[in-house]
């Protein structure tokens, strides 16, 4: 989440939301601090008065942290709970700091993860009450989100996690021999560089690259038929690996930009959520089509000066009016081999409508 909300109630719940803030802050995590009005004062804002209002407007954005008791944020986020995949992560906390507690979205929102910090910079203890946490065995939608994979089936993966708790094995199949595998590997995860020592698992993952599911340009991105799909006991895990350099026009329009986007990602079998970060020179920081291209799928968007991506010595196109305009003869390769210096120029420029694309693909590193 990119903003999280802290609520307080009393004098020394409203003391430790001013201490979270300054982590929030620290940790570039943009943060906003209510509490009643008596106590809200230095940084803290009084408490919404139309709070089901605000927590709506805010629900499946931002994270929410409750510093009293568990009840008043069961009541609070009743109405707006729906599944782990879309809600906000909620963490409760006591007033003297002793007990950090995930309640809501804990994996795919990244609670869990939070409370962990949390923990540890303020010394406090964190209370786990999801099965896998409690029983620290491999969770496949933690794995998912922690190495920014991709996987849409979501009944299998609460298949694949039930099955961890019974004692089964999962097998993970990764045939892209440059995906590295680093660390200790969970005991419940069996990792296969081959189809056949993993076919015989009942229960089993795959994780797919860019560089093996696409040798060639294809009509359509995520149809290519995959025999595995329809096995019981199979996920379907995509590298989200891709970074695009993005050079137009000023003023272009956001849905302009999309299409244009979309378009290249298509000719190489790829889809918007695939992508890990936008690229493009700093005379774009502003540009409204881009944040909100940025916004709209939550892609990272960064910029450089013309002086940092000269850096990058040849390119596979120039363009003297570019050059004459920006300082640079190619923005949207340098932006994108800037932004991953070791990863590899997949798409080189390609010209859309106002806009032109460069794609490359960002080394995958799993390190347990």
């Amino acid at each position: 989440m990119d903003k999280m909300i802290i609520f307080s109630f009393t004098g020394e719940g409203t003391q430790l939301n001013r201490k979270l803030n300054q982590f929030c802050k620290r940790n570039e995590i943009l943060v906003e601090s209510y509490s009643v009005e008596r106590y809200a004062e230095n940084g803290v804002l009084p408490l919404p008065q139309k709070r089901q209002e605000f927590i709506r407007e805010n629900w499946g954005k931002s994270g929410f942290i409750f510093i009293g008791a568990a009840g008043i944020a069961v009541r609070w986020i009743a109405p707006f709970v729906k599944d782990k995949f879309t809600d906000s992560p909620v963490l409760v906390m006591d007033e003297k700091g002793k007990y950090v507690i995930p309640i809501l979205s804990g994996h795919i929102g990244g609670a869990v993860e939070l409370a962990e910090q949390i923990g540890m910079w303020i010394e406090a203890e964190v209370v786990h009450t999801t099965a896998t946490d409690v029983q620290q065995k491999f969770a496949v939608d933690v794995f998912a989100r922690k190495y920014h994979l991709l996987f849409k089936d979501r009944k299998k993966a609460k298949e694949i996690s039930a099955a961890v708790l019974e004692g089964e094995k999962i097998a993970c199949l990764i045939e892209d021999q440059d995906i590295i595998i680093e660390g200790k590997i969970p005991k419940e995860l069996i990792i296969c560089r081959s189809r056949e020592v993993w076919e015989p698992y009942p229960y089993k993952v795959k994780l797919e690259s860019f560089r093996e599911k696409r040798t060639e340009k294809v009509e359509e991105p995520g149809k290519m038929k995959n025999p595995d799909a329809e096995k019981e006991g199979f996920l379907l895990l995509r590298t989200r690996n891709i970074a695009a350099g993005i050079g137009c026009r000023k003023g272009v329009s956001e849905e302009v930009l999309e299409q244009g986007l979309k378009e290249v990602l298509k000719e190489y079998g790829l889809e918007m959520e695939q992508l890990c970060g936008l690229a493009s020179i700093d005379l774009k920081k502003e540009e409204t089509g881009l944040l909100q291209l940025s916004e709209k799928y939550k892609i990272p968007f960064v910029t450089y000066n013309a002086d940092e991506l000269m850096k990058i010595r040849s390119v596979s196109d120039s363009s003297d009016f570019v050059k004459k305009v920006t300082g640079v003869d190619n923005v949207c390769e340098r932006a994108v081999r800037t932004y991953v210096p070791d990863g590899k120029l997949i798409c080189p420029k390609y010209r859309k409508e106002k806009m032109t694309v460069a794609l490359v693909e960002e080394p995958v590193r799993i390190r347990f």
